[in-house]
């Protein structure tokens, strides 16, 4: 990796930012998240709710006992990050964050510092190469694969066309029991014709994108102990619902999420 952050192709990590009202993206990025919210007006409502998901998935995991966390897909930080949810709830936690983009390594030494009692750190990589990832040593140094690891992808594997299923078995041999994995990604389940036309104009703009079945997305949990409510969409997880959601809005968000954990 020579650091060059590409200025005339769009990243998936600066038009997540950009849906999320962020200022970290290029006019290349605006362009496709703009032809990207022709496609799919509400995607903006489904990158915010992962991003609610994450915080709950997270707490829930540190409160659970979870003292190391891996962030794969990343993205550019948006506070309150993964580290400062899982720290506020056990400050001692350490975690370890992974992305591929350029840009986001620029940001992370400044942006991802662990309190005083955890430690924090950054690797750029890719989750297609899981032995990378688990072999590096920023990880090894501060994560103990031999204890439990709360392993989180958000709003990343619908930006993966490789093997999932074989992916995620790959981290959880190398995961203790106890371990957790928490995952959300879009789905065409819900509104088929804007879903696929979003993911259209990614391949046209040579990103990677892939939808998937909640059928899909549970396969990825068939060696783990689901917690409840299972696979769900991502504001159907974790919240005590005093009003009914309506299919629209399932339809508005477009993902599926679970969290499952390894006995």
């Amino acid at each position: 990796m020579d650091g060059a952050i590409p200025l005339d192709q769009p990243h998936t990590s600066r038009i997540y930012d950009y849906f999320l009202g962020g200022k970290d993206n290029y006019e290349v990025d605006r362009v496709a998240a703009e032809e990207i919210l022709v496609a799919w007006p509400d995607i903006r409502t489904a990158a915010r709710v992962n991003r609610q998901f994450m915080h709950r998935s997270t707490r829930f995991m540190a409160e659970a006992g979870i003292r190391q966390f891996l962030d794969i897909g990343t993205g550019i930080p948006t506070e309150p990050n993964l580290h400062q949810i899982a720290q506020e709830a056990t400050p001692d936690a350490h975690v370890v964050y992974v992305d591929n983009d350029p840009l986001v390594l620029a940001h992370a030494r400044a942006l991802m510092t662990g309190g005083a009692l955890g430690a924090t750190t950054y690797i750029h990589g890719d989750v297609t190469d899981p032995k990378g990832i688990l072999s590096d040593p920023e990880l090894t140094g501060i994560i103990d694969l031999s204890r439990p690891v709360g392993v989180s992808m958000i709003a990343l594997l619908h930006f993966v066309e490789a093997d999932i299923a074989e992916i995620v078995a790959t981290f959880l041999d190398a995961l203790a029991p106890g371990s957790y994995l928490a995952i959300c990604t879009i789905t065409a389940d819900f509104a088929p014709e804007q879903v696929v036309a979003a993911q259209d104009v990614y391949r046209v703009r040579r990103l990677p994108a892939q939808v998937r079945t909640r059928d899909e997305v549970a396969s990825w949990f068939t060696r783990l102990d689901l917690v409840e409510p299972g696979v769900v969409p991502p504001h159907r997880w974790g919240l005590i619902e005093t009003t009914e959601i309506s299919p629209a809005y399932d339809a508005k968000v477009s993902c599926y999420c679970a969290v499952g954990r390894k006995p």
